[in-house]
């Protein structure tokens, strides 16, 4: 089964698989992604914007306030975006439209992280396992799919990954069978990959509460010690393939170096331009190389 998806800003997208359907997923992604980019090519227009908020709130108008000599002094609060957007200018010409792949495990930073970074980016967003969910016809069908032919999944996981691995100007937030094959790692090798290393205890308050939802093999049935045992077997199962990533952003060392107190402190803001040095850097390593490769 062969599945064609064109799209004015990319190459045509086939995805074949004999078990999913995955052209209404793919579309429904496609042309929210295509929606979001006119945006940002019509900025005059006034006219709202069908998207969802921005994940970071602009700075509010100055407030004025007298001071003893009866001076008025403005008082400005800062734009947290900005230094995203600063370190973003640096970095445009060098990532040259290289698509970057969040990898981890699954948690409410790591997908506001990737929405972000292709907000400003100005790229499509994806998440590699929800595109397999929906063609399964949800995420209850697509656990009854694993457990009744689990290759079958994973051949299709590798098919998104695949596609997705041959365009450019994407963020794709990678589900746990990324990292799971060394074909599915070769994939993402098209791109940078980046490891965002969330605490297991943050992940399971995640379950617990509902707010995200994890692999079919975490259970939220026992109490909190054992859903944090369940994540740390397959924390050990995946973190060999996280390690292969180009780089790794550790929530708890950005806590750290903010000098935070908790981990709970750091926002996606404060992740987003840890993610954008590492690119500056990567990108920058590349271009030596290659220079040094240059013959004289």
């Amino acid at each position: 089964m062969e599945i064609n998806v064109n799209h004015s800003s990319c190459r045509n997208l086939q995805i074949r698989s004999p078990l999913l359907n995955l052209q209404g997923a793919l579309n429904l992604r496609f042309s929210v992604s295509f929606t979001k980019q006119n945006l940002f090519q019509k900025t005059s227009s006034s006219t709202k914007s069908p998207i969802s908020p921005p994940l970071f709130r602009r700075s509010s108008t100055p407030s004025c306030s007298l001071s003893g000599n009866g001076s008025t002094t403005e008082v400005v609060e800062v734009d947290p975006s900005l230094a995203v957007k600063n370190k973003l200018r640096e970095i445009s010409p060098e990532l040259k439209g290289t698509s970057v792949f969040l990898v981890g495990m699954n948690s409410t930073m790591k997908t506001s992280l990737g929405k972000l970074l292709a907000d400003v980016l100005r790229y499509y967003y994806f998440d590699s396992e929800s595109l397999v969910q929906q063609a399964a016809g949800g995420e209850s069908a697509a656990k009854s799919f694993k457990e009744k032919d689990e290759k079958g999944y994973r051949d299709s996981e590798t098919e998104v990954l695949k596609q997705l691995s041959s365009m450019g100007r994407l963020v794709v937030c990678a589900g746990d069978g990324a990292v799971q094959s060394p074909t599915n790692l070769a994939f993402l090798r098209y791109g940078i990959s980046i490891w965002i290393d969330i605490p297991l205890d943050m992940v399971a308050r995640e379950i617990e509460n509902g707010s995200q939802c994890l692999a079919s093999a975490i259970s939220t049935l026992g109490s909190s010690s054992e859903v944090v045992e369940q994540l740390t077997l397959l924390y050990e199962e995946t973190r060999g393939g996280y390690a292969t990533a180009d780089a790794t952003i550790s929530l708890q060392k950005v806590a750290c170096q903010l000098g935070y107190d908790s981990v709970d402190e750091v926002t996606t803001v404060d992740m987003a331009m840890e993610v954008l040095m590492e690119i500056q850097k990567l990108t920058r390593a590349k271009k030596m190389m290659e220079a040094a490769a240059r013959p004289f």
